[in-house]
């Protein structure tokens, strides 16, 4: 069977998209809740181009916050390359808590980063190089898995808020940091 070469989106379907986006922006930084329908009559586009680009919620809230969540992967290697793996690992979680408490949309951008079953490749690949050199280091226990840490650590921003929440959140990381220490009971 012979593929057909896959042809570049049309400028306007580019156009369509970017209006989608920058639409959405204001949108969630206004109401978290925005609904899709209202972003879509924002950006003046219909509700079947808003679907065909953007399938669900979770998507056009990653393709929204992209910069954010590229930041948060990129520290990976930067904070191996400052601390021990298991430092540095509690160090990137705990960026990851801070980006998921932050009011608006950027905190429903990482749940739906880290959200079990649909997990945002650079941040896994984030998550693995730090598991990695931990397992590497006999710091991390071998039997540790990125999706799961994410599953986990997703807990340390929906707790139910108030000032003991950051307290409460600390907490919730030093226990989901000695599970991962090598030498933990599987």
């Amino acid at each position: 069977m012979m593929r057909t070469p896959r042809r570049a989106p049309r400028s306007d379907a580019l156009e369509n998209r970017a209006r989608i986006i920058e639409a959405a922006h204001a949108a969630f930084a206004d109401a978290p809740s925005a609904s899709l329908q209202a972003i879509a009559r924002a950006a003046c586009v219909g509700q079947g181009t808003m679907y065909r680009h953007f399938p669900d919620r979770e998507a056009l809230l990653l393709a929204v916050y992209r910069d954010e969540l590229a930041v948060l992967a990129a520290a990976a290697p930067l904070l191996l390359h400052e601390h021990e793996p298991l430092d540095a690992l509690r160090r990137w979680l705990e960026r990851l808590a801070a980006e998921g408490r932050l009011t608006g949309g950027a905190s429903q951008a990482v749940a739906a980063a880290t959200r079990a079953g649909r997990h945002h490749p650079p941040i896994v690949a984030a998550l693995d190089l730090l598991l990695n050199a931990g397992k590497e280091a006999r710091q991390v226990r071998p039997d540790a898995e990125a999706e799961e840490v994410l599953l986990l650590g997703s807990s340390l921003w929906r707790g139910d808020g108030g000032p003991s929440c950051p307290d409460r959140s600390r907490r919730m990381l030093t226990v989901i940091i000695d599970g991962l220490r090598a030498g933990t009971p599987h």
